[in-house]
């Protein structure tokens, strides 16, 4: 039997007539993000502080190591001073201090993580109980007619894993994004003040990272979309 005249089997990410071919891509990605973004419109309060409370704990993140390479820097110095008997040695007291300070800049950065996800995991939560009430009432109105074209466990899949893979990407997925955005622009800003021509030597493996990274994203797209199948 040809490819063209295979019978379709029905899933959960599109089954029965006008089916989403395995490595299809959504026919209205930019209206089904629309939709999703003015949904999430009546959290944007707590999404917007979880942002910032992310940027926040990134950014304090980011400044650590800094801070460190100071402390690096006093042993050297304190070594050197030593051993050319021009200076009295390391000086711990300030070591202390420096220290001191990283400690706080790291549990500073972990409270605001803490409270970026604590946010996150509770919108993600509403929006997935939300999601599942609409979705049990919306079926209750269906015809009969509609579950003579769909399978049970497409039906049940939309209402389960469907809505348990957007809540999972919004709890995690989004937090990374804006954590992972973030990073890079403090990291490279960092890595700048620091030297400038290593930092040039980094950026350039960059476009070899992202052109792997695609290459491997776009043939694994097919089998996401074949495990949702299956699910279904």
């Amino acid at each position: 039997m040809s490819k063209e005249n295979r019978p379709r089997k029905r899933g959960p990410m599109g089954g029965g007539p006008g089916a989403m071919a395995a490595g299809e891509k959504a026919k209205d990605f930019k209206g089904t993000m629309k939709k999703l973004l003015s949904y999430l419109g009546k959290y944007k309060i707590g999404m917007i502080i979880a942002i910032l409370f992310s940027i926040a704990g990134t950014v304090f993140s980011i400044v650590g190591p800094k801070i460190l390479g100071k402390a690096t820097t006093k042993i050297f110095e304190g070594l050197m001073s030593k051993i050319s008997g021009d200076g009295a040695g390391i000086d711990f007291e300030a070591i202390g201090k420096i220290l001191l300070a990283l400690i706080a800049l790291y549990v500073v950065s972990l409270i605001f993580s803490s409270i970026q996800g604590f946010i996150m995991s509770g919108v993600a939560q509403k929006v997935s109980y939300n999601l599942r009430d609409e979705i049990s009432k919306k079926i209750n109105r269906m015809p009969m007619k509609y579950f003579d074209t769909k399978t049970h466990g497409e039906v049940l899949s939309r209402i389960t894993n469907d809505i348990d893979t957007l809540s999972q990407s919004l709890n995690q997925s989004l937090s990374q994004l804006i954590t992972s955005v973030t990073l890079i622009i403090g990291v490279t800003i960092m890595m700048l003040s620091i030297s400038v021509s290593m930092t040039v030597v980094a950026l350039l493996v960059l476009p070899i990272s992202l052109g792997f990274i695609g290459s491997v994203v776009k043939k694994s797209q097919k089998y996401f979309k074949d495990q949702q199948e299956f699910l279904g």
